[in-house]
C-alpha cells in the first residue's frame, strides 16, 4: 500500500474508534441530565441512584475517550501536514475553539461534578452537569464545523499557496455542517437510549432484585430511542439535497459507497420500528415478563454504533479524492513520510486503540454487572469504579 493509502486507513480507524466513544458520552450525559433534574426536584433516592449508576458508566467512557482523542490527534499531526500547511488558518480555527473552550471547560465541569457529590448544594451540583452537557455538545459543534469545511469549503480566501480565514460566520452557517450536526446529535441520543435499554434488559434477564430501578431505566431507554430515531432518520434524509447541491460527485459515486448508506438506513428503520412496538409492552411491565424482547434489546446494543460507522464511511469516503472538496486532494495533503513509517504508526496506534476499546468495555461491563449501589456511595463514580 502507498503512504497515502496507509494514512487514509489509519485516519479511518482512529476516527471511527474515537467516534464511538463520543456518541456514547453525548448520549449518556443527555440522559443523566434528565435523571439528576428529577432527583434535584423530587429528592427521590431512586433518581439519585440512577444518576450515580449511569454516571459511573459515563465517566468510564469519557475517561477512555479522552485517551483515544489524544491518539487521534497524534496521527493527524504525523500524517497530514499538508492539510495544516495549506488550510491550517481556516481548518484549525474551529479545532482550536473545540480544544480551548469546549474540551477544557467540559473536563473542568465534569471534575467538579464528580467530586461534588454530597459536598455541593443540589442545584449547584445539577448546574455543573448541565454545563458539562452543554460543553460536550459544544465540542461536537466545533468538530463538525471543521469537518463541514472539508466537505464544502467556505469563509476563506486564497493567499498565495495557502488559505486564510476570511469569514468565520460562514463556517458556522455552512449547510454541510448544520445538517450533519443535527444528525450527529440525534445519533448520540439514540446510542444512549439503546445502550440504556440493553443494559436494563440484561439485568431483567439475570432476574435482578432491583426491579423498580431498572424498570425506570428501561422505560427511559425505550422512550428515548422511540423519540430520537425518527428525528435521526429525518435529519439523515435532510442531508441528501445538501449533498446533491454541494457534492454531486458523492451521489454519483453511490454504486461503490451505497452499501454503508443502505445498512445505516436499515438499522435506523429497525431501531425505530422495534422501539415503537416496545412502547405498548411497557404498560403493566409486560416486556419484563417476556424473555425474547429482552434478549433482542441486549443484542441491539451494537446496532447504533455500527450504523454510525457506516454513516461516517459514507460521508468521508464519498468525498474522495478530495480532502478539502474541490481544493486539496488527499494525496497532496499526506506528510512526506515513508510508507514504512506510516505502517509502523498504524500498527502501534491500532494496537493501542484495541487495548483502549477492550479496557473501556471491560470496565463498563464490570460496572454493569455490579449494578447500582444499595445506598449512595460517599465517593465519586470514578473512584468507585476504578
Amino acid at each position: 500500500m502507498s503512504a497515502s493509502d496507509l494514512a487514509r486507513l489509519q485516519f479511518a480507524l482512529t476516527t471511527s474508534f474515537h467516534f464511538l466513544f463520543v456518541l456514547l458520552t453525548l448520549g449518556l450525559v443527555t440522559l443523566l441530565v434528565i435523571m439528576q433534574t428529577r432527583f434535584t426536584i423530587t429528592g427521590a433516592p431512586v433518581h439519585e441512584r440512577m444518576t450515580r449508576f449511569w454516571g459511573r458508566i459515563y465517566v468510564i467512557n469519557y475517561a477512555l475517550g479522552i485517551v483515544t482523542g489524544i491518539v487521534m490527534e497524534f496521527q493527524f499531526g504525523l500524517n497530514w501536514s499538508g492539510l495544516a500547511t495549506y488550510a491550517g488558518d481556516v481548518f484549525g480555527a474551529p479545532l482550536a475553539m473545540e480544544t480551548l473552550i469546549a474540551f477544557f471547560l467540559e473536563s473542568t465541569f465534569l471534575g467538579l461534578w464528580i467530586f461534588g457529590w454530597g459536598k455541593l448544594n443540589r442545584w449547584v451540583h445539577l448546574s455543573l452537569l448541565y454545563l458539562t452537557a452543554l460543553t460536550a455538545f459544544a465540542s461536537a459543534f466545533w468538530i463538525m464545523a471543521a469537518n463541514g469545511f472539508l466537505q464544502h469549503p467556505v469563509g476563506y480566501r486564497i493567499d498565495g499557496n495557502v488559505l486564510r480565514l476570511d469569514d468565520f460566520s460562514a463556517l458556522l452557517s455552512n449547510p454541510t455542517f448544520t445538517s450533519a450536526l443535527t444528525h450527529v446529535i440525534f445519533a448520540s441520543i439514540t446510542v444512549g437510549g439503546v445502550f440504556m435499554t440493553g443494559v436494563s434488559a440484561y439485568h431483567f434477564i439475570r432476574r435482578t432484585p432491583e426491579v423498580d430501578f431498572f424498570r425506570r431505566s428501561l422505560r427511559m431507554g425505550v422512550v428515548t430511542t422511540a423519540l430520537a430515531t425518527p428525528s435521526l432518520i429525518g435529519a439523515g434524509f435532510a442531508q441528501f439535497p445538501v449533498i446533491a447541491q454541494y457534492q454531486p460527485d458523492k451521489t454519483e459515486a453511490a454504486p461503490w459507497i451505497g452499501a454503508p448508506l443502505g445498512f445505516m438506513i436499515i438499522i435506523g428503520m429497525t431501531l425505530t420500528m422495534v422501539s415503537w412496538l416496545t412502547l405498548p409492552l411497557l404498560i403493566k411491565d409486560a416486556v419484563i415478563r417476556m424473555r425474547f424482547p429482552l434478549y433482542l434489546m441486549v443484542i441491539g446494543i451494537p446496532l447504533p454504533f455500527v450504523a454510525a460507522i457506516f454513516g461516517w464511511m459514507f460521508r468521508e469516503i464519498g468525498r474522495q479524492p478530495w480532502l478539502i472538496y474541490g481544493l486539496l486532494r488527499t494525496e497532496d495533503a499526506v506528510s512526506h513520510v515513508d510508507a514504512s513509517q506510516i505502517l509502523l504508526s498504524l500498527i502501534v496506534f491500532t494496537s493501542l486503540f484495541v487495548v483502549l476499546a477492550v479496557t473501556d468495555w471491560a470496565l463498563i461491563a464490570r460496572a454493569v454487572r455490579r449494578g447500582p449501589d444499595v445506598a449512595p456511595a460517599p465517593v465519586s463514580p470514578l473512584v468507585v469504579t476504578l
